[in-house]
């Protein structure tokens, strides 16, 4: 479904991590960065480094949405009242395709972006082709009854890699999902551990 197979896989190669826990990540056959010095020690990084590097990891298990989406959900997550790393993480997971992704849907965030895009979710009984769309809590987010046999769906349904978060209740019979609650970075499923602390702490500088 989506069409960016190889970006995705540099991403892991990139930053040396399963970022989405995938079993044909090349990351689990070669721990190295990419290129001919790839295989180098790797220097220790500055404390920016570390920021950059916690950055492009959060911003990449999203499906490497652009950097003015993320800053505008950052500038959001610290406006809000309370702690600005819990409310980043609850802002980027109410996003209409890491919601479809989390219920498993699709096998992958990139797929959840091209299947929002393409008009296959109603949210409440509305088609909603916007990927970044903000979901709030009691929002039913359902495939379309024409899209529901899509072999896509059918197979993603029954992979047993990830499972379905509790702020998600999905009934994968009628194809549904109703997102109950704001998640805190403890509720959700990362493949990898993720500093959000380092990403506000990027952008407050």
């Amino acid at each position: 479904m989506s069409k960016r197979h190889s970006a995705k896989y540099k991403l892991d190669r990139r930053l040396g991590e399963n970022i989405w826990g995938r079993p044909k990540s090349p990351v689990n056959r070669r721990e190295y960065g990419p290129g001919q010095h790839g295989q180098r020690r790797k220097g220790k990084l500055s404390d920016f480094g570390q920021q950059l590097r916690a950055k492009q990891k959060l911003k990449g298990h999203y499906g490497d949405i652009s950097e003015k989406q993320f800053r505008k959900t950052y500038d959001e997550a610290n406006r809000r009242k309370g702690d600005t790393n819990e409310n980043l993480i609850g802002l980027l997971e109410s996003r209409l395709d890491a919601l479809v992704y989390r219920a498993k849907f699709v096998p992958t965030i990139f797929a959840a972006r091209q299947f929002v895009n393409h008009g296959h979710i109603q949210v409440n009984g509305r088609r909603v082709n916007i990927p970044s769309f903000r979901c709030k809590p009691g929002d039913v987010i359902e495939i379309r009854e024409r899209s529901r046999q899509l072999a896509i769906v059918l197979e993603s349904v029954q992979l047993a890699e990830r499972d379905v978060p509790e702020y998600l209740e999905a009934d994968h019979n009628k194809m549904t999902a109703r997102y109950v609650r704001v998640p805190g970075l403890s509720d959700v499923p990362f493949a990898v551990h993720m500093e959000p602390n380092l990403v506000v702490e990027f952008y407050s500088r």
